[in-house]
């Protein structure tokens, strides 16, 4: 067996949205050092009615659960059951989503290594067509009583595994089940335990060596499962093995969502400026294109130059001076504009697009610079920078999942004024506003976010509000 303790897991529920839908039953078949099974099954109340057509699944109906225990009555008993196991489940983003929401309801953290079955079939069988739960049980011939019941599904997975360390050879269940786990091999540097203070929420990390700055910053929405890749053989980088030879010592922040790490990361990588985070690092070189009032070729214009409070003639971001040239070319031939009018080419007489037939003439005097230049702002007008809309600061309000974190982040004018975590620290803000930096990047960040984010206004909104909201 691959592991000293597995517990095979099987749930049955009301729905499929593990934030909306709940648990009517639990079944769990645990296997301890490969040959001690214990079994455990609960219907489980859900404190709200089964759809009819789930009640026809399962043959479970709100009367069955009408005196069964909750969730909460439960939750002690099972998490003893799963603790310390490998989590295997068929499709186990659902089971495993199910469950971390089910705690998460009672303000409780639920994390465990998690083994797929869908992933090891496919990856032991990949000739074999469908990986169902059905079409394993008619493919290998396992036993399926109860079916579409949680402790008789439970069974056919451990049948399952049982028969494939049968049919194939150890060495290459083990390895799969490897990859799949993404079972960390840690630099020797490191100590045995160094992942087992990371969590399982969002946040970002750093890498340490012998010197006091970071060798690489990284976020994630789990903590855990992204250190823990950087060093899995197979989801190895060049970078990552490079990362390996070099770490003695990881670190983390958790944040209380994703919005959080990724403003984190971006001022830890900009301030920081970590040898290996050479991608992001780039982002301090994004530009906007200006274009002056007067025709004249764009200016390429970074942060620190840009007032966010007069965005009129600035568009982009874009993530270098390279990559805003190169829009330009684009732009010109999809609108016969002018290399040497753009800047992209000095000479006299006729651009290289006015050669290849596609420029309207502008350095060659077929066109006015004034209209060329309107021309110009038209063809650039669906990449101009979008204006800040609010009357005032604003604030996203994230929650960590268990509930146990809450953050808002406090925006104006494009720029990421703070994050507050209390009632004294947003009162802070509001009474003397810091003086926020624009950044390109936070700029680019906001506008895909904001719109689904639901910002609030800060006046006179107080955080035990913005927690009620």
């Amino acid at each position: 067996m691959f592991a000293p303790a597995v517990a095979f897991v099987d749930l049955e529920t009301t729905g499929t949205l593990a934030a909306e839908d709940r648990i009517t039953e639990v079944g769990i078949v645990r296997v301890d050092d490969g040959a001690r099974v214990s079994e455990w099954s609960t219907l489980v109340n859900p404190e709200c009615s089964i759809p009819p057509e789930i009640q026809g699944l399962t043959g479970i109906t709100n009367a069955m659960v009408a005196r069964a225990p909750t969730f909460r009555e439960i939750a002690d008993e099972l998490a003893g059951r799963i603790e310390g196991c490998v989590f295997v489940a068929h499709n186990a983003r659902f089971d495993y989503g199910f469950l971390k929401h089910e705690f998460a309801r009672l303000r409780r953290a639920f994390t465990a290594r998690v083994l797929c079955t869908v992933k090891l079939s496919r990856r032991l069988y990949p000739d074999g067509g469908r990986h169902n739960l059905d079409a394993l049980i008619a493919r290998h011939a396992l036993p399926a009583d109860d079916r579409h019941r949680a402790l008789g599904d439970a069974r056919i997975l451990w049948a399952f595994v049982q028969t494939v360390y049968h049919d194939q050879p150890h060495a290459e269940v083990d390895a799969a089940i490897a990859r799949i786990l993404r079972i960390p091999s840690l630099p020797p540097q490191l100590p045995a335990n160094a992942l087992d203070a990371v969590p399982e929420a969002p946040g970002v990390y750093r890498f340490y060596g012998l010197n006091a700055l970071p060798l690489y910053v990284g976020k994630s929405v789990n903590l855990r499962e992204r250190v823990a890749s950087h060093f899995s053989s197979d989801y190895r980088s060049a970078n990552d093995l490079r990362l390996s030879a070099e770490i003695t010592r990881i670190d983390f922040e958790e944040t209380a969502g994703e919005l959080g790490a990724l403003l984190r990361e971006s001022r830890l990588v900009k301030s920081l400026l970590p040898a290996y985070n050479q991608r992001l690092r780039r982002r301090a070189e994004m530009v906007a294109l200006s274009i002056a009032a007067e025709p004249s070729p764009p200016d390429y214009v970074r942060s620190p130059a840009i007032d966010p409070g007069a965005f009129d003639d600035l568009y982009g971001p874009f993530s270098s001076r390279r990559q805003a040239r190169e829009a330009l070319r684009v732009l010109a031939a999809e609108a016969g504009l002018c290399w040497t009018a753009l800047g992209l080419e000095r000479r006299n007489g006729p651009c290289f697009a006015r050669q290849v037939k596609k420029c309207a003439g502008a350095c060659v005097g077929a066109e006015t610079p004034a209209a060329h230049h309107a021309r110009l702002r038209h063809a650039l007008a669906p990449h101009a920078l979008k204006r800040w809309h609010y009357p005032g600061m604003i604030g996203v309000r994230e929650t960590s999942l268990t509930g146990e974190r809450t953050e808002v982040h406090v925006f104006r004018d494009w720029c990421w004024l703070a994050t507050v975590r209390d009632e004294s620290e947003l009162n802070a803000v509001r009474e003397v506003p810091p003086r926020g930096e624009f950044d390109l990047d936070i700029y680019r960040l906001l506008v895909r976010r904001l719109p689904r984010a639901r910002p609030m206004l800060l006046e006179p909104l107080t955080l035990a509000q913005s927690n009620a909201s």
